[in-house]
């Protein structure tokens, strides 16, 4: 399924949850697995420097020193290490986001594994709304490859996937999401869900829509949906419709707990614009932020 699977980590425990999907998609795909780690920005003046991300502080970037940042992921990461075994490590200094798609588009990656920020703070609080790590937008919107982030640690992984749920809203971007969920679905043999919201703060003010008009708008979804994604399924079977009413994050996040769904793949954007110009979409954020499972972003169909 994955050949090669890169996970960009700070070494830090912010990255805790996300290093335990990677090392054990790995292990379950038989991937090679890429311990990634930009540790500093390299001094624009005179002599080897950097100042590293974690401590703020410059460092004479000495013979010694990438194997020292080595040592100290291979001590991070000891117990996965042990129980799933030894990664490839490519350590280096510049931009993260820069660095990370630089590589992954050299080396040919089939899956980027993130987390969404590198702080501590609790992800769900309302402080974080916009401010999704930086990183991880700049990665995700430019990716060739699907970007897997991880927010917290998954309580319903336990096989990576039984139950894989595609979220759509009909856009040009979400076609490639879908072809991701399909595949996987596929590949793995699990059941693959379909899910739209109706989306009813785009009602007119002040107005709220008939039940009629609801159950009409629902119909027309369930035909688009079985027209634009199940055609494309030939005898896979293994599949539900879902079609539910609401704010898009919040219903989507219902859904995926309702039904213990294990990945949640998604649209990185849903305007129909240039990916290389698309933002995260607010609906894209939210479920990140808050998903209690993995949510794959989906940018392109390049590499699928």
């Amino acid at each position: 399924m994955f050949k090669k699977i890169l996970f960009a980590t700070t070494a830090s425990p912010a990255c805790d949850a996300a290093a335990k999907i990677a090392f054990e998609l790995a292990e379950k795909y038989k991937s090679q697995l890429i311990l990634f780690h930009v540790y500093g920005v390299p001094s624009h003046g005179s002599g080897f420097f950097v100042t590293d991300y974690v401590t703020g502080e410059e460092d004479n970037l000495g013979p010694d020193y990438i194997e020292w940042v080595k040592d100290e992921m291979k001590n991070t990461y000891e117990t996965l290490i042990q129980k799933h075994g030894e990664p490839r490590y490519e350590i280096l200094a510049g931009i993260p986001s820069t660095e990370i798609l630089r590589f992954a588009r050299k080396e040919g990656v089939d899956l980027i594994i993130m987390g969404s920020h590198t702080r501590q703070d609790e992800t769900g609080a309302a402080r974080f709304r916009g401010i999704v790590g930086t990183t991880m937008q700049k990665v995700a919107q430019r990716a060739r490859c699907p970007v897997l982030i991880i927010s917290r640690p998954c309580a319903t992984c336990f096989w990576y996937f039984n139950k894989i749920i595609f979220g759509t809203d009909f856009s040009k971007a979400s076609m490639a999401a879908f072809k991701f969920a399909y595949k996987m679905a596929d590949f793995i043999g699990c059941k693959l869900y379909l899910f739209h919201a109706l989306d009813m703060e785009t009602s007119q003010a002040g107005v709220s829509p008939g039940q009629k008009s609801i159950e009409d708008k629902i119909k027309e979804a369930r035909a688009r949906i079985e027209s634009e994604y199940v055609s494309q399924m030939g005898d896979f079977d293994n599949y539900e419709v879902s079609i539910w009413e609401g704010v898009p994050y919040v219903e989507l996040l219902k859904f995926a707990r309702e039904t213990s769904g294990d990945l949640i793949v998604v649209a990185h954007h849903t305007r129909d614009i240039d990916p290389d110009e698309a933002l995260l979409g607010s609906t894209v954020e939210q479920v990140v932020l808050r998903s209690a499972c993995p949510v794959a972003s989906v940018n392109r169909a390049d590499k699928l």
